[in-house]
């Protein structure tokens, strides 16, 4: 199983998105689907991408201005029509969401050589604490069949995390690409 701390600040960002970033194109555009508060936004802006950055509520990032390279759209994810079908972005970041209608969605929404970076919760994480509800919680190898066959990929994992709560959690790092990518070393 696979383990690694998660800070207990929200800001800092996921130790799978620091890792697999450098993986995107420099300077290229990264959409960050249901942000949050940001942090991973405020993260990648620090490393001089551009930022599209999502969600319902984009409260937590009203410190933000546009010189950050920051376009920051509030909207329903789970309504509607997707945002971005004319829109290619060299990297999607999705941490702690779902909403399977998305998935093909987000392989359309790279661009050639756009990497992928998704992590949230899975099956099994009804038992250590929330989200509960299955429409949350992705299936065993639930990643690898939504995009094993449409993108190369990278990493993979599916298991507990101790800290800072236990959690199952389900992993992937993919590049829209015909060829095996570089892999990142921890």
């Amino acid at each position: 199983m696979a383990t690694y701390r998660q800070p207990d600040d929200p800001s800092v960002p996921s130790p799978w998105v620091e890792r697999f970033a450098p993986l995107i194109r420099a300077k290229g555009t990264v959409l960050d689907l249901a942000c949050g508060s940001g942090r991973h936004s405020r993260y990648l802006s620090a490393l001089g991408y551009r930022l599209v950055a999502v969600d319902i509520d984009v409260s937590g990032l009203n410190d933000l201005s546009i010189k950050d390279h920051m376009e920051i759209i509030q909207a329903d994810l789970e309504t509607g029509d997707w945002f971005f079908r004319e829109r290619r972005f060299d990297g999607i970041v999705v941490t702690n969401y779902l909403h399977r209608p998305h998935l093909p969605r987000l392989v359309e929404s790279l661009a050639p050589g756009g990497v992928l970076i998704y992590e949230s919760f899975a099956k099994g994480n009804e038992k250590l604490g929330r989200p509960r509800n299955p429409a949350f919680l992705l299936d065993p190898a639930e990643l690898l069949e939504a995009f094993g066959s449409k993108l190369a990929i990278v990493a993979y994992e599916h298991g507990i995390d101790e800290e800072p709560r236990p959690a199952v959690r389900q992993r992937i790092c993919a590049v829209r690409a015909s060829e095996p990518a570089l892999v990142v070393p921890e």
